[in-house]
């Protein structure tokens, strides 16, 4: 609890321990003989202990044109109270409604303190030697390339790779994991996570802006910023539903002792009732925060929500489109066989490592790995890179192609498949030299741990069609799809192929339906700006395709998107419980305090006690994890 709400706590226990003096004397009889404006002034004291910063805050709002809000709800309600001498009412509405914001203001902090603790992430200081000397830098000051030292129990504060020292890096704060992860020389570290028992020498790869830590504090900030759409609906209810009340109050005073007789003082109870029970903090407190709840939730599993918005539509996710690489595969090829044609293997492996010389594809890498020895530039000339096909060059003077079947059939080379298509799931670049079929490489990439389970779960939350989108041969991609257990896989896409089916997917979609794309390339980012919903690995991710994304998964694992689906369910379920509990309580009592059946009591239980409980059930989300 905050200073601020102690003091509120105080002021409380004050103003209750005169009201109940009070409220016994005057019960004993014992304040009889006292004038009736001393007895005024005397409930006066406890009213203005716990309420005078409402009165300030309703004063305030006046003067700056905000008229309608739920303070100046409160003053006019008790102020018609005391007005009619009603002031044990007065006090006890007051008194319950700073009850209900106090628990309001707690709750609202425990809702944002699993992201309050994604902001403790932030390093605030970098290990940097100078002159022989280890010394504390800002982050923002240490450049690309630097040597930090990160020493046991530190934040490492920048992206960096491990360049000296072995240790364990508590990833917790960032992916959700609390199983730590080994960092050797030559392996990649992302700022914001804690190092363990040893130090670690570490080159900076990335500035502080660019890097982990700072991209996710920006997104943590600006999460609040996308309001979902009931959010926004409840704001503009409130905006014109709280005039409309307050005019009707007003009516309700003052009409019926004109036209049909009766007490004014019974109609000005009513009407003081009617406000009260109108007051709609319930709805404009509860759904938000079960909405930031959600978020809170999923921070803490890893998932980065980018706002309620999202939160929203993830809740009516029923299509999950994923593209393969990175995403369902761990990305990292290798070699799986070598099937030449009129050469030997290393003369095949040689060829495409010479073609793949200036690339930094995967693929690329893994057969340059594969080849294990240096290229000379002098042997290749006129390297070109045919955009969905792969490589044309120049090699000791003859032509040299190295991509996919397209690559051959545009320039007219006959080729054979050969017995490289009994690798499941294998990749295959052709390899052409002078205009004649070489052989072909074989690229196996292996499927995730977990991927299949993933997508099991997804169909178990309520995700009725599981897609895939790749740019391999139609053979690799339906192997690896039914591994997967699939609903559906296109192959031999373009990036901008990717688009254009994803575009086709979002048009078959039903009313209410929603379409989520899942990547983590540089070439997935328009696909993920096109989505219904992008999700972003936030590990191994670009920075593009995180930067486009709606949803970021810290730490790679597709098994959380069905987690996160569920929480959005709940998360959903329980603000629309808030939305009908607070209006049908609401409308009930309003119609039975303006016959006059509901007193101010019931009026509080209304707003007071529905406020709570929709905090209460809103507080829910906070302890969902998605399992």
């Amino acid at each position: 609890m905050s200073e601020k709400q102690k003091k509120v706590l105080w002021r409380i226990v004050a103003s209750f321990v005169i009201f109940i003096i009070l409220f016994v004397l005057e019960h004993a009889k014992a304040l009889g003989h006292v004038n009736k404006w001393m007895v005024f002034l005397l409930y006066l004291i406890p009213y203005l202990v716990v309420g005078y910063d409402i009165l300030w805050k309703a004063v305030r709002n006046i003067s700056r044109g905000q008229v309608f809000d739920e303070n100046f709800l409160m003053v006019i309600a008790t102020f018609g109270a005391f007005g009619v001498s009603e002031y044990e009412e007065a006090v006890a509405v007051m008194l319950f409604y700073q009850v209900g914001e106090l628990f309001q203001g707690y709750a609202v902090g425990k809702s944002r303190q699993s992201i309050t603790d994604m902001m403790n992430i932030c390093p605030e200081y970098a290990n940097v030697e100078i002159d022989g000397v280890l010394q504390q830098v800002d982050p923002d000051d240490v450049e690309v390339g630097t040597l930090i030292v990160v020493k046991p129990g530190e934040k490492i504060p920048l992206d960096g790779v491990v360049v000296e020292g072995n240790s364990m890096i508590d990833t917790t704060a960032l992916t959700g994991e609390s199983v730590p992860r080994s960092a050797a020389a030559g392996d990649e570290v992302i700022s914001g996570c804690v190092n363990g028992a040893n130090a670690l020498k570490v080159r900076v790869t990335k500035a502080f802006e660019d890097s982990t830590v700072s991209r996710i504090l920006e997104l943590v900030e600006t999460a609040g910023s996308k309001k979902a759409k009931v959010e926004n609906f409840i704001t503009r209810f409130a905006r014109y539903y709280t005039p409309v009340v307050t005019i009707a109050a007003v009516v309700l005073a003052i009409l019926p002792p004109l036209f049909f007789g009766g007490e004014w003082s019974d109609w000005v109870q009513r009407a003081c009732s009617f406000l009260v029970i109108s007051c709609p903090c319930a709805l404009v407190i509860s759904v938000p925060m079960g909405f930031f709840g959600g978020i809170g939730a999923a921070s803490k599993i890893g998932v980065l929500v980018k706002g309620s918005s999202y939160l929203e539509v993830l809740s009516r996710v029923t299509t999950v489109v994923f593209d393969k690489t990175g995403t369902l595969t761990k990305g990292e090829f290798k070699v799986a066989g070598l099937y030449p044609e009129g050469m030997s293997e290393q003369e095949l492996l040689e060829l495409a490592a010479y073609g793949e010389m200036y690339s930094n594809h995967p693929i690329a890498l893994s057969i340059r790995e594969a080849y294990g020895r240096a290229t000379s530039a002098n042997r290749l000339t006129d390297n070109e890179e045919i955009a969905g096909q792969g490589i044309h060059a120049v090699f000791d003077g003859k032509d040299l192609y190295v991509g996919n079947e397209k690559l051959m059939q545009s320039n007219r080379i006959a080729y054979q498949m050969k017995e490289s298509g009994q690798i499941p799931g294998a990749t295959l670049v052709f390899v052409a030299v002078g205009n004649t079929f070489a052989g072909v490489v074989a690229i196996a990439d292996t499927i995730k741990e977990g991927a299949k389970h993933a997508i099991l779960d997804m169909k178990r939350v309520g995700v009725e069609s599981c897609i895939m989108l790749t740019g391999d041969r139609e053979t690799a991609a339906k192997e690896t799809a039914a591994q997967l257990e699939m609903d559906g896989v296109y192959a031999q896409l373009l990036p901008q192929d990717k688009v254009q089916k994803v575009e086709e997917l979002l048009a078959a979609r039903k009313e209410n339906e929603y379409l989520a794309f899942v990547g983590d390339g540089i070439n997935d980012a328009p696909v993920l700006t096109r989505a219904d919903i992008g999700i972003a690995m936030g590990s191994l991710g670009s920075d593009a395709a995180i930067e486009a994304a709606d949803v970021v998964l810290m730490d790679d694992d597709v098994g959380k998107i069905a987690k996160v689906v569920k929480l959005s369910r709940k998360t959903g379920r329980i603000v629309r419980q808030n939305i009908v509990f607070a209006l049908g309580v609401k409308a009930v009592v309003l119609l039975l305090g303006a016959a006059g059946i509901a007193n101010m009591w019931a009026a509080v239980f209304a707003d007071v006690g529905v406020s709570v409980l929709a905090i209460l059930n809103a507080m829910r989300t906070l302890k969902e994890s998605g399992t």
